[in-house]
């Protein structure tokens, strides 16, 4: 197996150098050249770390012994029996993917990346016959990829890792989270600018040829943590299969039944790895994309014309606060036959024009596999409150938006009656401001008190990682503008 640029077949690497690399050379995304042969009727009855070990070695087959990776990943930084949940609520099932060391679902991968990148550099090795250079991990966030990246390349040899998030652009929770982090190869700074411009300084950086001559010579190399990285990617594969397991475990559908999956997303990530586990055989019917306010992405679905050039809405669900969704790049590659030369051209008219139009046949097959909805942050607040008084379910924003958009999607096609699986992203206590709101209680100033007051409302547990903030000093404060993140870079502020 070889791994590709959505936008060019001319230079192609190895798995390990995907994952390694993050980012091809023309700023395309590493995409494999064939789906690799994997008997999926075999993962259902499988345990989670299982599924994931199949799956990475089919997609990774140069990276041996991938049972033991996945257990070091994951063992003992989940609060849940194996990873993610399933749990019935009124007319859905809510996989629960926040169970992690972060208390959201960017763990399930983001335990495995350096695991992943770890053992591709000792694959390099031996091939290249030289040490692996030293990592330098560059990775824009939203808002829950920038902690979960930070705490999985905490102290992991070989590595460091650089976080740039939107300051006044996260909750504050997640930025508690990122701004405390212990590490002696890790650092965070806030932009002053959105998520885009974020995760468009970092592909800049990594076009940028005399960085990369400068930091080579220091031994360097850059990678990503985002989405963009395939090794990113491919783990979030596991749990659509984890999940169609455990419903045939409870009877709720029978072997070859398909099953829909709404998924709030911003970046096109999660909602793409459902579309992968299709294309290795899962039974998946509809893709439901699940947008808040900013709805790029609703609007592609309906019309296939995607259009960055819009006022970018701070909301409740910060975390889908995008307007270039990275991913998505790669659904159009794959939907076009593989045609990088077709991808290259939309990308080039959205990075000149900041729009692109797909032809109506394309369109029509994407309407046949996805549907999408959005969300205002009025809805999101209503089904947090109206999911809670009828099903005694806490969700955070994000998940509220996944449930509307599968309620909206319900309404208009009553004859569907495939099972429905709503992903829930994050823990409620990411969002406790947004959800006490929700819930038609005070909310206060201070975010611990927020924690507190939604504790003594509804009884739910708070995540101890997520209270050991209290006792935490904030050791990342700088915040810098977008145009000077290659300096920052240079100055490896650890």
């Amino acid at each position: 197996m070889v791994y590709y640029s959505t936008r060019s077949h001319q230079q192609p690497v190895s798995p390990s150098e995907a994952v390694l690399q993050g980012l091809a050379p023309d700023g395309g995304l590493y995409i494999f050249d064939q789906i690799p042969a994997l008997d999926t009727s075999s993962l259902f009855s499988l345990p989670a770390e299982e599924i994931s070990a199949r799956i990475l070695g089919a997609f990774f087959p140069d990276i041996r012994e991938m049972d033991q990776l996945v257990k070091a990943a994951y063992q003992d930084k989940f609060d849940a029996p194996d990873l993610v949940p399933l749990k019935e609520v009124g007319p859905f099932s809510v996989l629960e993917l926040f169970h992690g060391p972060t208390c959201a679902f960017k763990d399930i991968a983001l335990c495995v990346l350096p695991h992943l990148m770890t053992a591709a550099k000792k694959v390099l090795t031996v091939k290249q016959g030289a040490p692996a250079p030293l990592l330098h991990i560059l990775t824009a966030t939203s808002g829950d990829t920038g902690k979960a990246a930070l705490a999985g390349f905490k102290d992991v040899p070989g590595t460091m890792i650089t976080v740039f998030y939107p300051h006044g652009g996260v909750s504050d929770m997640q930025r508690l989270q990122m701004v405390t982090q212990l590490g002696n190869n890790v650092c965070a700074a806030g932009i002053l600018g959105s998520f885009d411009d974020a995760q468009t300084g970092v592909k800049n950086l990594f076009t940028d040829k005399s960085l990369k001559k400068e930091l080579a010579e220091k031994g360097i190399s850059l990678s990503t943590a985002n989405s963009i990285n395939i090794g990113r990617l491919i783990p979030q594969i596991m749990y659509y299969f984890k999940a169609y397991g455990d419903l045939l475990r409870t009877g709720k559908i029978q072997p070859g039944d398909e099953v829909s999956f709404c998924v709030p997303t911003g970046n096109f990530g999660d909602i793409l790895a459902g579309y992968l586990a299709g294309l290795l055989g899962l039974p998946v019917g509809k893709l439901m994309v699940a947008s808040n306010r900013n709805n790029v992405l609703t609007d592609f679905f309906d019309s296939g014309h995607y259009d960055r050039v819009r006022t970018l809405y701070p909301t409740v669900a910060p975390s889908m606060d995008i307007l270039v969704s990275s991913n998505l790049e790669r659904l159009l590659y794959l939907m076009t036959e593989n045609s990088p030369e077709k991808t290259a051209d939309y990308m080039k008219q959205l990075k000149e024009k900041g729009s692109y139009q797909i032809d109506g046949e394309l369109l029509n097959s994407m309407k046949e596999r996805f549907y999408a909805a959005c969300a205002s942050d009025q809805d999101a607040k209503k089904t947090i409150g109206s999911v809670y008084r009828r099903h005694g379910y806490l969700m955070d924003p994000h998940t509220s938006i996944g449930w509307y958009a599968a309620e909206q999607y319900k309404k208009e096609h009553p004859e569907d009656q495939r099972e429905i699986v709503v992903l829930s992203t994050a823990s409620p206590y990411k969002f406790p401001g947004t959800v006490l709101e929700s819930l038609g209680q005070e909310v206060p100033t201070d975010p611990f008190a927020q924690l507190d007051a939604l504790h003594h409302s509804t009884g739910e547990p708070v995540p101890p990682s997520l209270s050991a903030l209290r006792s935490m000093p904030e050791l990342h404060t700088r915040v810098i503008d977008p145009r000077d993140m290659k300096s920052f870079i240079l100055e490896g502020r650890f």
